[in-house]
């Protein structure tokens, strides 16, 4: 048996913190919703690139949270409300770009090498444009870190690191069911129709990212 005192963590915090970051995935917010249209648009491969970015994004504000370097979002509120409009205006250029169907990250039919690089990209930029993230590590992650047991550091990448595998697998699952049911909506839906959801569908993850930003 592995002595209390060899665990990166306190064992007793691991359960519940899994739980609260599972139950906090698993509430509706920009990062599902755009999932869902790029997967159900795009299919499998376009979903997981995104899910590659926004991973990656989450990833860099968890390391910036574990080094203290999102503090600064506290001190100085401005900050927080230029990366959160930021991150609006962005979403909302995309759905302007599905609308025109040009370079859309999440319309027509296929995801080539292209398509899956630009996701990527997008699902990175978008998450380091949501200020919520960093809010997310400065806020729950010291509710489940102990005084007495090792480094604040390796106890904060070690939870960080555990709320990273707990979102891979539920955007994962969201980008299956995306692509799962997009057979059946894109025999129905096509064409400027098709576009017209898409942009319609991300300008409200934008609007809905603002009020969940809105702090």
């Amino acid at each position: 048996m592995i002595p209390h005192s060899a665990w990166p963590v306190d064992p007793g915090v691991i359960f519940p913190f899994l739980l609260a970051v599972a139950l906090i995935e698993l509430t509706p917010g920009p990062n599902m919703g755009w999932l869902a249209l790029v997967s159900l648009a795009r299919g499998r491969l376009a979903g997981f690139a995104a899910v590659a970015g926004v991973t990656l994004g989450l990833a860099a504000w968890m390391l910036a949270a574990a080094f203290g370097l999102t503090q600064v979002l506290l001190i100085w509120p401005p900050l927080y409300q230029l990366i959160r409009w930021a991150g609006v205006v962005f979403l909302l250029w995309l759905a302007w770009e599905a609308w025109r169907g040009d370079g859309d990250p999440a319309a027509g039919d296929g995801a080539d090498h292209r398509t899956v690089r630009g996701l990527f990209l997008r699902g990175l930029t978008g998450n380091l444009l949501n200020p919520k993230a960093a809010v997310f590590y400065v806020a729950l992650l010291p509710t489940f870190m102990r005084p007495d047991h090792g480094s604040p550091l390796v106890q904060a990448l070690t939870l960080g690191g555990l709320h990273l595998v707990v979102a891979v697998a539920i955007h994962s699952a969201i980008v299956l069911g995306g692509a799962g049911a997009s057979g059946l909506v894109l025999t129905r839906v096509q064409g400027p129709g098709l576009r017209a959801a898409i942009a319609g569908g991300i300008a409200i993850v934008a609007l809905w990212m603002a009020w969940e930003t809105r702090g």
